[in-house]
């Protein structure tokens, strides 16, 4: 069974200042992606598919995907590459767009122009976060026991753990009961305090620190393919769609099919640190968490050795 890892590495990072799903931070220049392909792969994933602009394959290409065209999967097969593009030619005839636009339309729009490649149980990230090597292994037994219809799984991790001193974050902020997501409500401007104090700064509310929040680490079935191109379609149609910067994201997606009842999902919990690049400044912090956990044993000295 094919059971795919699907990197959401087309945004532009526009806070970061650049493009950091390419940044080398590693201490011998990997990427942050390259430490969650490393994780799935010995967690048990055998396919790699990106998601990106059209015009970062060649890049990509040679950052990642030939140096993994080499490599063996966990159980003995050769591992899966491929390439999804985020771009307009994938957006439906009956849509205008409009003049202004020069983003993608967000991540239920990214994870749609992977529908093609997916056949079996997959999880999709985001390129730019570090997840720890526990979460992978722990979402891929979820997986492979996951059925065909209704079900899903995420990784939740805790606000206090997942903010930046360096501005505001948007986390997906989770309501858990029994181990199972019952909602989600996407927080896009979450203030982390010097004195530790999280704040929505669109609702002005306090939010506790040991909040569960989701940062995309979500595991599905193909089953959830159709409801993604129904409700992408619909945020089309609404007056959001005709907006120039406006996204359609996939937390908010999940919530609307909790609610419905289409959908169930299992939070899974993850021992390891999440940490990320939002902002330049988190850059250093992030590149010492790396070095540590390489001196640790957790890596080998070089990604590319093991």
């Amino acid at each position: 069974m094919k059971v795919t890892l699907v990197i959401m590495a087309a945004g532009m990072g526009s806070r970061y200042g650049g493009s950091k799903q390419v940044d080398g931070i590693g201490p011998n220049g990997e990427i942050l992606m390259e430490y969650s392909i490393y994780d799935a792969l010995r967690a048990g994933f055998n396919r790699i598919v990106f998601i990106i602009k059209p015009e970062m394959e060649e890049m990509m290409e040679r950052l990642c995907g030939a140096y993994l065209r080499g490599k063996t999967a966990a159980d003995g097969s050769p591992v899966e590459v491929a390439y999804a593009f985020q771009d307009f030619s994938s957006i439906p005839d009956f849509y205008q767009i409009p003049a202004e636009r020069t983003k993608p339309f967000g991540t239920v729009h990214a994870l749609l122009c992977a529908e093609g490649l997916v056949d079996g149980p997959f999880c999709v990230i985001n390129a730019d976060d570090y997840y720890g090597i526990d979460a992978y292994a722990t979402v891929y037994q979820e997986l492979v026991r996951l059925p065909e219809q209704g079900r899903g799984t995420m990784v939740g991790y805790l606000l206090k753990n997942t903010a930046s001193l360096h501005g505001t974050v948007s986390r997906g902020v989770c309501t858990v009961e029994n181990g199972c997501l019952r909602s989600i409500r996407e927080a896009l401007k979450i203030q982390l305090y010097p004195d530790g104090a999280l704040r929505d700064l669109d609702t002005d509310t306090a939010l506790d620190p040991d909040t569960v929040v989701s940062i995309n680490f979500w595991g599905f079935t193909p089953s959830i393919f159709p409801e993604l191109r129904t409700y992408f379609h619909d945020f089309l149609r609404s007056e959001a769609g005709q907006q120039p910067k406006a996204e359609c994201l996939l937390p908010v997606m999940v919530g609307e099919q909790l609610h419905s009842g289409k959908l169930e999902v299992s939070v899974l919990h993850s021992a390891d640190r999440w940490f990320g690049m939002t902002y330049r400044e988190d850059r250093e912090s992030v590149a010492e968490e790396l070095r540590k956990l390489h001196a640790a044993g957790a890596y080998p000295a070089t990604l590319r050795e093991g």
